[in-house]
């Protein structure tokens, strides 16, 4: 079960369902991330503060995952959360490791955020692209039933990666992504960048319908909004790799390519099902 840590909350828990009362959301999953974390969270904080100075009527709130880790991840996350105040800075932990996709659910449907932005605890996206999924997102208007999602993308950067990469992890990633395209999502070519800007709204319907939890909940996540007609945009961001992640490149490829397979023959089949969801 998924707990919110007392000094770092005032009040009740909030709820996707209830109506927003901040401009941004930025949740953050965490497994084992002590060490990747404060980078990230120095780069995003000192982006926020100088936003809210400039714009005073912009809030925000930032929402650290605590995934089940075995290391000082909630206890760096915390220190956060005393420097910048608990409306700022919130830390859920799961007790049990439940999977990145499983961890940003947990921070959506506990958002406050008018918009909700997933960002990796690696900090590999450059935090101030925030802007580029802005205007990516503003560019889908009008909303459909105030529903858009804009997502960063490494796309333009493939050349360059294959090059860095062995043969055989650049084999995994192209029959990896041949899967999305032909099973599950046809207009997005990087489902993976963890940089997803949602309204509120999208998030309530997307994440409401998820089932995968690990690494292809991505591709589910597009999947079902593709199904619901909710526009999508790909927004090229900067993204650098950084040492020190969770993806063991062949079981985690393995594991997703399963997901991909599960994804479309349950949707398909109807054992899995999409239901729209009401606000309160």
């Amino acid at each position: 079960m998924p707990h919110e840590d007392t000094e770092c909350r005032k009040g009740s828990a909030p709820n996707i369902r209830d109506p927003a009362t901040r401009e941004l959301s930025v949740v953050v999953p965490s497994y084992n991330e002590e060490d990747r974390l404060p980078l990230m969270m120095d780069e995003a904080l000192d982006y926020l503060e100088k936003r809210q100075k400039r714009d005073p009527s912009f809030t925000y709130e930032v929402i650290v995952v605590n995934d089940g880790s075995k290391d000082q991840t909630a206890k760096v996350a915390k220190e956060y959360c005393k420097k910048y105040g608990s409306d700022k800075v919130r830390v859920i932990s799961l007790e049990k490791n439940r999977g990145k996709g499983g961890a940003v659910r947990t921070g959506v449907f506990s958002s406050r955020g008018k918009k909700i932005l997933m960002a990796d605890a690696d900090g590999a996206t450059k935090f101030a692209d925030i802007e580029k999924v802005e205007e990516g997102l503003n560019n889908l208007r009008p909303w459909p039933k105030e529903m858009a999602i804009s997502c960063g993308s490494r796309a333009h950067l493939e050349k360059d990666s294959i090059a860095k990469r062995s043969y055989f992890r650049t084999l995994l990633m192209y029959g990896f992504h041949f899967l999305v395209w032909f099973l599950c999502v046809k207009e997005i070519r990087d489902t993976q960048c963890g940089f997803k800007l949602l309204t509120r709204e999208a998030a309530l319907q997307t994440f409401s319908n998820l089932h995968i939890e690990r690494w292809a909940f991505d591709v589910e996540l597009l999947y079902i909004a593709q199904r619901l007609k909710i526009p999508i945009a790909e927004v090229a961001v900067n993204w650098t790799e950084i040492e020190g992640s969770k993806l063991v490149p062949f079981w985690s490829w393995l594991q997703m390519g399963r997901d991909l397979l599960f994804i479309r023959l349950r949707y398909m089949t109807g054992a899995w099902k999409l239901e729209a969801k009401k606000c309160n």
